[in-house]
């Protein structure tokens, strides 16, 4: 019994399912922290400073929306979609700030599922989300290539760009696989499939 559980527990080691994945994304990374740490100030300068080490550091460094808006702003091939951040002491100046960075990633590309709520950072509800916002910035970043990137390329992982073209005739092809498959799953839930089959061999 106790061998069976020790195997079970081991798992697949491969097609994560969609759960699982959403559980890993939902947990703070310190590792994820560090490279957007590193890409932060490598894609800011140095006024932005580096915050103590752990969640509630990444939270504070973050929280009034500056060192946002200047991310957001460096990666702009013109003057940056955000006028320039001020600090603020005033809690709705803060959320503000977020909420303007938040609009402008939108624009540069970040999907709906990708960011985070201004809540998630600004009273550290879900800070594995504000990593998952700024992992899909740095993404988008690569992928575009327009010269605004100072990272280092392997950080994050470039977005799969299809040709559009290609990636419909793909999709007509799936379409089409499925459909196959349904009417194959339909004949063989006839009655004329039943009757075949297993349990006649057993007898």
């Amino acid at each position: 019994m106790a061998a069976k559980g020790g195997m079970a527990n081991k798992g697949p080691s491969y097609g994560m399912s969609r759960q699982v994945q959403d559980k890993i994304d939902s947990k703070y990374d310190p590792e994820l922290e560090q490279i957007l740490v590193e890409w932060i100030g490598r894609q800011c300068g140095s006024s932005v400073g580096s915050p103590e080490p752990g969640k509630m550091g990444f939270q504070a460094w973050l929280k009034d929306g500056c060192v946002l808006i200047m991310l957001i702003n460096s990666l702009s091939t013109g003057d940056g979609p955000v006028k320039k951040a001020h600090t603020s002491p005033m809690a709705f100046k803060q959320m503000e700030q977020i909420s303007q960075f938040l609009s402008a990633a939108e624009k540069y590309g970040v999907i709906k599922t990708d960011m985070f709520q201004t809540v998630d950072l600004w009273e550290g509800k879900d800070l594995a989300a504000v990593q998952r916002t700024l992992s899909a910035l740095g993404s988008l970043a690569v992928t575009k290539d327009e010269g605004t990137y100072k990272g280092d390329p392997s950080w994050f992982f470039k977005k799969a760009q299809e040709n559009k073209r290609d990636f419909s005739d793909e999709q007509m092809k799936a379409g089409k696989n499925v459909i196959g498959l349904q009417m194959g799953s339909n004949k063989g839930a006839s009655q004329e499939g039943m009757s075949y089959g297993r349990p006649r061999q057993i007898m």
